[in-house]
C-alpha cells in the first residue's frame, strides 16, 4: 500500500472511531469522510461497506472477548473465569460506544462465519456458567440468557459522564449478587432473551441455530 494511502486508511479509522464513539455506528459515512479529510469515494475504496468499517474498528475488541472467554475456560478457579468474562465484556462495552453492534451484528458479507463465532461465545459462556455453579461459587438460578441482562444494563450507562467508572461499580453490584451464598431469595424465571436483543429491532440479525435465543 503507498504511503499515502495508509495515511488515508489511518485517518477514516481514526475519524470513524471518534464518530462512533460520540454519534453511534449509524453516523452517515459522508460525515465520517468529511472528518478524515477524503472524500466519499477514497472511504468506499478502502471500507465498501459500512460493516467492513465497523469490523476493522473493532476488531482488537472483538478478538479480546474470544481471548477473555478462553483465558475463562482454562482457569482453574471456575469463579474467578466466571468474573473476568464479565468484567471484560462489560468493561469494552462501556469504553465505545458501537461496541455493542460490532459484537453482535451478523455483517452481510461474513454471517455464517460471526454467526458460527457468536454461537460458539454463547455455548463457551453456558459453560463457564455450569462449571461456576458446579463448583458451588455462582447461584443455580443464573441462567446464561442474564448474560444480555447484564449487558442491556450496562449499555444504558453509555449516556452517563464516566460509563466506564459506572460500569465498573454496577459490575461489581451484580458479581456480588450472583455469588451463591448471596442466593437468599429465589430468581424470577429467566427471561430467555438472546443477545440479539441486544441490538435495536431494525438492526438485530437472525440468530445463530441453536443459539440461546
Amino acid at each position: 500500500m503507498r504511503a499515502d494511502a495508509e495515511r488515508n486508511r489511518q485517518r477514516i479509522i481514526e475519524a470513524a472511531r471518534e464518530a462512533f464513539t460520540w454519534h453511534g455506528v449509524e453516523v452517515p459515512m459522508a460525515t465520517i469522510a468529511r472528518k478524515a479529510g477524503v472524500g466519499v469515494a477514497t472511504l468506499y475504496r478502502r471500507f465498501p461497506t459500512r460493516d467492513e468499517l465497523i469490523r476493522e474498528i473493532f476488531a482488537d475488541q472483538l478478538q479480546a472477548c474470544s481471548a477473555a472467554l478462553d483465558e475463562a475456560l482454562g482457569d482453574p478457579d471456575p469463579w474467578r473465569g466466571f468474573c473476568h468474562v464479565i468484567e471484560k465484556v462489560c468493561a469494552l462495552q462501556a469504553a465505545e460506544r458501537g461496541f455493542t453492534e460490532a459484537f453482535l451484528n451478523a455483517f452481510p458479507d461474513a454471517a455464517a462465519d460471526h454467526s458460527r463465532r457468536r454461537l460458539e461465545g454463547e455455548r463457551g459462556f453456558a459453560a463457564l456458567v455450569r462449571r461456576a455453579q458446579r463448583a458451588g461459587a455462582l447461584r443455580t438460578d443464573f441462567h446464561p440468557s442474564d448474560l444480555t441482562v447484564v449487558l442491556l444494563a450496562n449499555n444504558a450507562l453509555s449516556a452517563t459522564p464516566d460509563p466506564a467508572a459506572a460500569s465498573r461499580r454496577l459490575v461489581s453490584y451484580l458479581l456480588d449478587s450472583f455469588r451463591a451464598d448471596a442466593a437468599h431469595t429465589p430468581l424470577p424465571p429467566p427471561t430467555g432473551i438472546g443477545l440479539g436483543h441486544l441490538l435495536p429491532a431494525g438492526h438485530r440479525a437472525r440468530p445463530a441455530q441453536g443459539s440461546i435465543e
